[in-house]
């Protein structure tokens, strides 16, 4: 059996961070192989490519990717224009997994279906199936899941179990991003659609089935909220520097004034069951109070949550609440942490007690609503230099994230009300967030922090 240095690193997924950690691990000249579900490259991204992202291409294209594709005569899309997620397929994902570094790496078709290590410090065991049905196992020195979390939605009750009924009457029940104004379209025209959910994406969908109620008055959209803080809601608007981010807000708040949809909050689901003339109905507490609601469609877009269950043979450390990594988890925490930036991190908030295994991406936010692809990105460069030996290197963590303008009341995980330049608003310009989790690193950066002279946002990293 080949030693553990001679194995390759196994990234699970070949997302927009799986394939930041291939092309991470290209310029280290790392092995790696990338074990993708899918029949091509970013599957999961495909499945919402009607959506158009908040983030300008200048976030999306991950520094050692864009580096690779350099060599190729690779044409850059413009730096502040706004991707659909088909576009960061089509004009980034592909091309990058296309690359001669990459390409001879990646397995498509292979579901991973465990991950395991028969004895301590011995090499990972990959049990993965192919599209053929046949089982096979794939030996690797380290673990980067980079799975994501797409395809384990977060179902309709509020204590985060389905609804009685909810699984019965599924047919009629959406979950995520369905592209109710384009492909789905027909099943929502002229319907009653209830859309479920507070964040952007419920936000997106109620917005979606708006333009469809241009077209054909008799479409209805109600949109139900768990919580009654319209503000938070509606976001930073005008104070966020992403200003598509911000529109939408703006937007939900006109449709809300103009009487164009119904707003229900708080809302809580209870019960499921079908009605006369193929509806749906559902029992639910509003304000307080029991009362139904009939509606022929119902979309559920209340975030998502890891799938563990590949992992359950491997000693972890995960906060049980935010199920994200132990140290990562009070970062990131919605309970505690509604600012628009997230504290750098990298390979020290993200090691479990299984040495060599990491997850990163969205699947490491675990429930956490508030991860960008510019966070993961950092994480596995961070985690890439870790497993090729640049000690410092990874813990050198650099992020800038856009603010949200939304803070108030914010707290960070020491109780303390978040300050100016965190989430009070806009972050002066050119500071990078620097955080170095320990000394040794600080002894070796320039400025006491390992940043080469960048400037510390304090406020976020103490």
């Amino acid at each position: 059996m080949a030693s553990n240095s001679e194995l390759p690193v196994a990234i699970i997924g070949a997302g927009p961070v799986g394939l930041a950690a291939a092309a991470q691990c290209a310029s280290y000249g790392l092995s790696a192989v990338i074990l993708e579900r899918g029949p091509q490259v970013a599957q999961s991204l495909r499945a919402w490519g009607h959506v158009r992202v908040f983030s300008p291409w200048s976030l999306i294209i991950d520094r050692a990717a864009r580096k690779l594709l350099g060599t190729t005569g690779w044409q850059t899309p413009d730096e502040d224009a706004l991707p659909t997620g088909a576009e960061i397929v089509s004009d980034y994902l592909e091309p990058l997994a296309s690359h001669p570094a990459i390409a001879p790496h990646i397995r498509y078709g292979r579901a991973v279906m465990a991950v395991t290590r028969h004895i301590a410090d011995g090499p990972f065991s990959l049990r993965h199936r192919g599209a053929d049905g046949a089982e096979k196992n794939l030996m690797a020195r380290a673990v980067i899941d980079a799975s994501g979390t797409w395809d384990c939605p977060n179902p309709m009750g509020i204590d985060g179990n389905l609804v009685p009924g909810e699984a019965a009457l599924s047919g009629k029940i959406a979950y995520g991003l369905p592209d109710v104004a384009g492909m789905l379209r027909g099943q929502y025209v002229s319907k009653h659609t209830l859309v479920i959910g507070s964040g952007h994406s419920a936000m997106n969908i109620v917005l979606a089935l708006l333009q469809v109620q241009k077209d054909a008055p008799e479409t209805r959209v109600s949109w139900g909220l768990r919580h009654d803080n319209f503000e938070k809601l509606l976001g930073g608007g005008l104070n966020d520097q992403l200003p598509a981010r911000g529109e939408l807000g703006l937007a939900a708040k006109r449709a809300i004034t103009s009487g164009a949809l119904r707003l229900l909050a708080p809302l809580e689901v209870y019960k499921v069951s079908a009605a006369p003339d193929d509806q749906l109905r559902l029992d639910v507490m509003l304000k307080g109070r029991a009362m139904e609601i009939l509606a022929d469609r119902v979309v559920v877009s209340t975030g998502f949550r890891p799938d563990l269950s590949l992992l359950q043979d491997l000693h972890l450390s995960l906060d049980p609440v935010v199920e994200a990594p132990t140290k990562l988890a009070p970062m990131i925490d919605p309970r505690l942490h509604s600012c628009g930036t997230v504290p750098p991190h990298g390979v020290v908030e993200l090691q479990h007690p299984e040495t060599g295994f990491f997850i990163a991406g969205s699947k490491s936010y675990g429930r956490a609503p508030t991860f960008l692809m510019a966070t993961g990105y950092e994480q596995v460069r961070s985690i890439v230099a870790e497993l090729a030996g640049d000690h410092l290197a990874a813990r050198q963590v650099q992020l800038v994230l856009p603010e949200t303008g939304v803070c108030k009341g914010a707290q960070d995980v020491a109780g303390e009300t978040a300050s100016e330049g965190c989430c009070g608003g806009p972050a002066p310009t050119g500071v990078v967030a620097c955080c170095v989790a320990d000394a040794t690193a600080k002894k070796a950066g320039k400025d006491g922090c390992g940043c080469d002279s960048a400037p510390v946002a304090k406020t976020c990293c103490g």
